[in-house]
């Protein structure tokens, strides 16, 4: 399995206009073969500002290597540079391969 972060840092008043541009974009990731999930998460706020985490999980690295060369990806991404900034800097891209995975026992 493969992890796929990118951090945003985000001003306290752009928060919502981030929220919004996430919660309502068209994704293309369910097509996509080796996806398994995607979560956006949302961290505390420090001095005015917001840590937010795209965390995408893969079948492997090739699976997700393969997502970024592809079509669909460039057209996920086509408005990148249409819409206000909303966070500070780059994104922070983080990958992790999985070296163990502990469930929790499902009840009947």
């Amino acid at each position: 399995m493969y992890l796929a972060m990118n951090r945003f840092t985000v001003l306290l008043e752009n928060a919502a206009d981030f929220e919004d541009l996430w919660l309502n974009r068209e994704s293309r990731l369910k097509d996509t073969e080796g996806f398994v999930s995607f979560h956006m998460l949302k961290g505390p706020e420090e001095e005015g500002k917001i840590l937010y985490a795209s965390h995408t999980v893969w079948e492997t690295e090739a699976h997700f290597r393969a997502w970024t060369t592809s079509d669909a990806f460039r057209a996920a991404h086509s408005r990148a540079g249409q819409t206000r900034k909303l966070h500070e800097g780059s994104p922070r891209f983080e990958g992790f391969q999985s070296i163990q995975k502990i469930e929790a026992p499902h009840s009947v």
